[in-house]
């Protein structure tokens, strides 16, 4: 919107594909929505409870400025538990997202002009938090017929002597791939011998399907190197409660924490106590969670494997979306979107919006029940592409 009380750096529209998917999505009474990445299961009766126990108890002030104490040190045991990683108190930082540790990070460590290589498909905001924080996007393509793995020769083809970060999202918003720890070793590699840093989007860790999930902290030589962001929105169906946590190392945690003191100065102190109830019953919590989201993965992906023009690799790897190949029908992303919106009213997002390498798909996520998937497919049948 141009107008002169506007910043003229927004006065051209940057709104993503995701901003604008709730109004598409009051497009018809039917619609239904497979576009957004918000679980339509509640939050666990044990959060909830916990949390709203502590608040009449008078949790309910500011906190400490990195976190509360009793949810850091929940979150050192979570890495020593889980991945045998050793994760001093210094080294953790809570915030109010994973997006807002994006933001964080980034301004934590880019001078203006600096590079940020992309692994693509991405996440749509990614470009713009780096222009937010003075940097440059350069996108790094990855490919289904490569598994979507990141092409080590692809990637120091990008690297630059202005070359700053690379991030990295495993399980993957939108691809639903798994980086192997083949792979990760490779970039741990890359990264160590042109000294760089590398953020990892550690956002959908639960939904591993094939394999267990690795860190690429763990990998040696990288804790001093990776900034890892945490969330708890969707390992733990948390998305409203907005609270989620960097581990990086202490000189990046106190340079992040003087940043976020002129942001938001502390993360809510409610949800951080929810925070912390759910990682100390995570083995209650989030099995029956995952199960159900693999199975509505799987059940989607043996359908659309089933449709003419459409197909999707199977099995699916991790995360709750898939990224479906529309390339035979002949049509766009956004052409294939708006068919699937207009005639089967079902909502989706076109492939591009993730990047230039997306172009060729829609991304589902498979965030409603087993009927509603199962009526979304049945329209999308009838459709002649």
């Amino acid at each position: 919107m141009k107008n002169r009380f506007i910043a003229k750096r927004y006065w051209k529209d940057q709104s993503t594909a995701m901003g604008q998917s709730d109004e598409l999505a009051k497009s018809f009474d039917d619609c239904i929505n497979l576009s957004l990445g918000d679980p339509d299961l509640i939050t666990h009766e044990i959060v909830i409870k916990g949390a709203f126990e502590d608040a009449k108890k008078g949790h309910t002030k500011y906190t400490d400025f990195r976190g509360d104490p009793e949810l850091r040190n929940e979150i050192c045991k979570f890495y020593k538990e889980e991945y045998g990683m050793e994760v001093r108190d210094e080294e953790v930082f809570v915030t109010t997202s994973a997006c807002h540790g994006m933001y964080l990070a980034l301004e934590a460590i880019l001078d203006e002009g600096d590079e940020v290589i992309l692994q693509a498909p991405y996440f749509t905001p990614y470009p713009q938090q780096v222009k937010l924080a003075g940097g440059i996007p350069v996108e790094l393509p990855t490919f289904e017929e490569e598994d979507f793995q990141i092409n080590i020769d692809r990637l120091k083809s990008l690297i630059t002597e202005r070359t700053k970060a690379i991030i990295i999202n495993t399980p993957s918003n939108p691809t639903g791939s798994c980086l192997t720890v083949d792979t990760m070793k490779k970039i741990a590699s890359m990264a160590i011998e042109h000294d760089l840093v590398v953020i990892a989007d550690d956002i959908y860790t639960a939904f591993s399907y094939e394999h267990p999930f690795v860190p690429i902290a763990s990998l040696a030589g990288m804790k001093e190197r990776t900034i890892t962001l945490n969330s708890f929105s969707k390992n733990f169906t948390m998305t409203g409660w907005r609270i989620g946590n960097i581990v990086a190392p202490d000189f990046i945690i106190k340079i992040v924490q003087q940043i976020n003191e002129n942001v938001v100065f502390t993360a809510p102190s409610v949800s951080q106590r929810a925070a912390i109830y759910a990682l100390r019953k995570r083995d209650k919590i989030q099995p029956p969670m995952v199960e159900e989201y693999r199975k509505r993965v799987f059940y989607a992906a043996e359908r659309i494997n089933n449709i003419k023009g459409m197909h999707v690799i199977y099995p699916p790897k991790g995360s709750f979306y898939l990224f479906i190949n529309i390339k035979d029908t002949g049509l766009t992303s956004q052409e294939a979107a708006d068919i699937l919106l207009k005639e089967a009213h079902v909502l989706t997002l076109p492939g591009n919006a993730f990047g230039s390498c997306g172009e060729g798909y829609i991304r589902i996520a498979c965030t409603v029940g087993a009927d509603l998937l199962k009526e979304a497919f049945d329209r999308i049948e009838k459709i002649t592409f």
